[in-house]
């Protein structure tokens, strides 16, 4: 397992470098939309601390999530990057702790794959830590009233397929290294489900954490782990 980076990797974002990079998910599963798209395109060009947010959306496709992701990044080298994704189950904003090595896809994806117990990147690291000061930013999102939590699992379908992809990805790109990401799982919006919350709460959490995550220069000491 690739440990959390030190605080002194964890820099505030560079002048030269001035994007935020949010992306969501395409609808799968039979779903109308996605909340988790419908949140990045919400922040689309908007600025936060100094920084333009650039929204994108991913495929629910193992196969072309990760090319469209890294194109992306090269497109756009951004200081900051939070892909966002779909978890029906939570109740808050759920910012992920650690990516791991594994596809398990209990259901297919939108092209009909369904990988089963294999690795996201053959030969790489077990798992990646989030580079994001996931800690810091749940405070932020707590004090501004949107529920919001540490999740220990991004699960093993396209999500987690995603977010190790990227970890792993910054990890061992030229130019990359000082590019901090991770992900978080939002809940479905407020009029789908009695665990949902409002679109523009959502909203808010978002921009709030990227904030104090462009303004972070290391991680906060604060429980939030789990005990199941």
């Amino acid at each position: 397992m690739v440990a959390p980076a030190s605080t002194s990797r964890l820099t505030t974002a560079s002048a030269d470098r001035p994007v935020v990079l949010v992306t969501g998910f395409d609808p799968f599963g039979g779903d109308a939309l996605n909340p988790s798209w419908l949140l990045a395109e919400r922040l689309h060009r908007r600025r936060v601390s100094g920084h333009v947010v650039q929204a994108a959306q991913l495929p629910t496709r193992f196969a072309d999530s990760l090319p469209r992701l890294y194109a992306l990044l090269a497109q756009w080298r951004p200081a900051l990057v939070v892909c966002l994704g779909l978890a029906a189950s939570r109740a808050a904003l759920s910012i992920e702790r650690v990516a791991i090595n594994v596809q398990d896809a209990r259901i297919p994806d939108n092209a009909g794959a369904q990988p089963v117990d294999e690795p996201v990147v053959a030969g790489a690291p077990a798992a990646y830590f989030s580079t994001l000061p996931i800690k810091a930013m749940r405070r932020a999102m707590l004090a501004a009233g949107v529920p919001a939590e540490v999740s220990q699992t991004a699960g093993t379908f396209v999500c987690n397929h995603v977010f190790y992809g990227l970890m792993h990805h910054l990890a061992t790109r030229r130019g990359l290294q000082r590019t901090r990401g991770g992900f978080i799982h939002v809940p479905p919006l407020a009029e789908h489900g009695p665990q949902g919350l409002p679109l523009e709460q959502m909203v808010e959490g978002l921009r709030t954490g990227i904030r104090a995550a462009l303004g972070t220069t290391g991680d906060i000491r604060q429980g939030a782990g789990a005990t199941d």
